[in-house]
C-alpha cells in the first residue's frame, strides 16, 4: 500500500494532465467543435456587428487560443472589407483559417442555425400574432427603434467615413437617388464604386471593361432577336395530304397533346421552382454588391422586395426588419422571414443561404490571400466610394421605413430618443428594440 500522501500527489499529477490535455483538445479545432462553438454564439449573440465580434474574439483569442490578437485584427480588417455582414464573414474566415472550406461552413452553419430557426417560427407566428389586439402599438415601437439603429449606425459610419467633399456629397446623391428619384440600390452602389475608382485615378480602364460587356450584352441581345425571328414558322398548306401524312400528322398531335396535358400537370410545381429560383437570383445578388454591414442592406433588400417585386408591403417589410433586430445573429436574418412568407420554409432556406452565399465565398477566396486582397489599389478604391453611397443608402432606408411605420409623434419621439441613447451610451441594440417596443405598448394602455 502507498503512503495517502504518496496516493494524493499521484491523483493530483494525474488531475493536472487531465487537465492540460482537455485544454489542449479545447484548442484543437474540430468540425464539431467549430460547429458547436458557433452555435453558442448564434443563440446568444444579440446586437449583431460590434457585439457579436466581441463574442467571437473572446472565443477564437481568450478562450480557444485559435488566433492572436493580431491575426484577429487582419480577420476583422477583412471582413468589413467585403460585402455581407462583418460577424458572418468572420466566423467564415476563422473556420477557413482552421479547417479550410468544411470549417467555414460548419462554423457558418452552425452560426446561422439559431437564428434562422428562431426567425422561421416568428415567421409561422407572424399571421396569428399581427392579428392580436394591440400588437400594432409594439410594432409601431419597434419600428421606430429599427429607425433609431439606422440613424444612429449612419451617424456612426458618416463620421468616420466623410472626411471630404466628394464623399459628403455622394453621400448625399445617394440618399436622394433612391429616396426621390427611385433609383436602384444596386445602380447606386455600382456607380458610387465608380467614382471611388475615377478619383483614384483608375476610371479609364474601368470604363472600357464596361464598355467592353455592353457591346457583348447588346451582341448577344441582338444574336438571340435574330434567333427569335429565325424561328418564326409561316405559311398555309395548299395541298391534301396522304392517307400516310394524315397518320403521321395526327400522331404528332396526339404526342403533343399529351406533352401539352403533362406540362398542365407540373405547372404548379414549375411555378414553384420558378418562384424558388427568382428568389434565389434576388438574394444572391444582394449579396453579391451590399457593402457596410447588414443595416446597410436593407435598402437594398427593400426596393427588391418590396418596390420590384411586391411580396411584401412597406409595413411588413418593417416588421421583418423588427423582427430581425429581436433575434441573436446577424440583422440579414430577415432574409429567412421575406422567403418564408414568399415561398413556406423552402422559401426560407433559399433566401437565407443565397443572401450569404456570395460574402462566404468571397471569404473563402480573399483568405486564401489576405495581403494581396487588402493591399489591392483597385479593390481599396472602388471601397472608398462605396462607403459614402451606403451612408446616404442608410438615411434613404430610415426615411422609407419610418414613412411605412412611424405614423404618430409618439413614435417620431422614441426614434428620436433611440438615436440619442446609441450614440450617448453605445447600449446593445436589442436592449433598445426591446425597450422602445415595451414603452409604446405601455404609452398606448395609458394613452391610445
Amino acid at each position: 500500500m502507498l503512503p495517502a500522501k504518496e496516493m494524493a500527489n499521484r491523483l493530483g499529477t494525474r488531475v493536472r494532465r487531465g487537465r492540460r490535455k482537455l485544454k489542449r483538445l479545447s484548442r484543437t479545432a474540430t468540425l464539431g467543435g467549430l460547429f458547436l462553438s458557433f452555435l453558442r454564439i448564434g443563440a446568444t449573440g444579440f446586437g449583431g456587428g460590434l457585439a457579436v465580434l466581441t463574442q467571437i474574439r473572446a472565443l477564437a483569442v481568450n478562450e480557444r487560443r485559435w488566433f492572436t490578437e493580431r491575426e484577429f485584427i487582419e480577420a476583422v480588417a477583412l471582413a468589413q472589407s467585403l460585402p455581407g455582414t462583418s460577424a458572418g464573414n468572420a466566423v467564415a474566415y476563422v473556420g477557413y483559417r482552421l479547417r479550410g472550406w468544411r470549417g467555414a461552413a460548419a462554423a457558418m452553419s452552425g452560426f446561422m442555425l439559431p437564428s434562422m430557426a428562431m426567425m422561421i417560427g416568428l415567421a409561422i407566428l407572424y399571421r396569428h400574432f399581427r392579428s392580436l389586439p394591440d400588437t400594432d402599438r409594439l410594432f409601431h415601437g419597434l419600428n421606430a427603434a429599427v429607425v433609431a439603429l439606422i440613424i444612429a449606425t449612419a451617424w456612426q459610419m458618416g463620421k468616420n467615413a466623410l472626411h471630404k467633399k466628394w464623399q459628403r456629397w455622394l453621400a448625399l446623391g445617394a440618399c436622394l437617388a433612391v429616396a426621390l428619384f427611385k433609383a436602384t440600390v444596386i445602380e447606386v452602389v455600382l456607380l458610387a464604386g465608380l467614382v471611388g475608382l475615377y478619383v483614384d485615378a483608375y476610371a479609364e480602364r474601368r470604363w472600357q471593361k464596361w464598355r467592353r460587356i455592353r457591346r457583348l450584352a447588346e451582341k448577344r441581345r441582338a444574336v438571340l432577336a435574330q434567333y427569335e425571328r429565325d424561328g418564326v414558322i409561316s405559311g398555309y398548306l395548299t395541298r391534301p395530304l396522304s392517307q400516310s401524312q394524315t397518320d403521321e400528322r395526327v400522331g404528332k398531335e396526339s404526342t403533343k397533346l399529351r406533352a401539352f396535358g403533362l406540362l398542365i400537370a407540373l405547372v404548379p410545381l414549375l411555378a414553384k421552382l420558378a418562384l424558388l429560383a427568382t428568389l434565389a437570383v434576388v438574394f444572391f445578388r444582394i449579396g453579391t454588391v451590399a457593402f457596410g454591414g447588414g443595416l446597410a442592406m436593407l435598402p437594398l433588400i427593400e426596393a427588391e422586395v418590396v418596390e420590384t417585386h411586391h411580396w411584401l408591403t412597406h409595413q411588413e417589410f418593417a416588421d421583418a426588419t423588427a423582427l430581425g433586430q429581436i433575434t441573436p445573429g446577424p440583422v440579414l436574418i430577415s432574409a429567412t422571414f421575406i422567403g418564408y412568407r414568399v415561398a413556406g420554409l423552402l422559401g426560407a432556406l433559399v433566401a437565407t443561404g443565397s443572401i450569404f452565399l456570395p460574402a462566404f465565398l468571397l471569404t473563402i477566396a480573399a483568405g486564401s490571400s489576405l495581403r494581396r486582397f487588402r493591399s489591392n489599389r483597385q479593390v481599396q478604391a472602388f471601397l472608398r466610394g462605396v462607403t459614402p453611397a451606403v451612408v446616404g443608402l442608410l438615411v434613404a432606408s430610415a426615411w422609407s421605413i419610418g414613412r411605412a411605420g412611424i405614423h404618430t409623434w409618439i413614435g417620431l419621439s422614441l426614434a428620436a430618443l433611440g438615436v440619442l441613447i446609441l450614440l450617448r451610451f453605445r447600449l446593445n441594440p436589442a436592449w433598445i428594440v426591446f425597450g422602445t417596443g415595451l414603452i409604446r405598448f405601455l404609452i398606448g394602455l395609458v394613452l391610445w
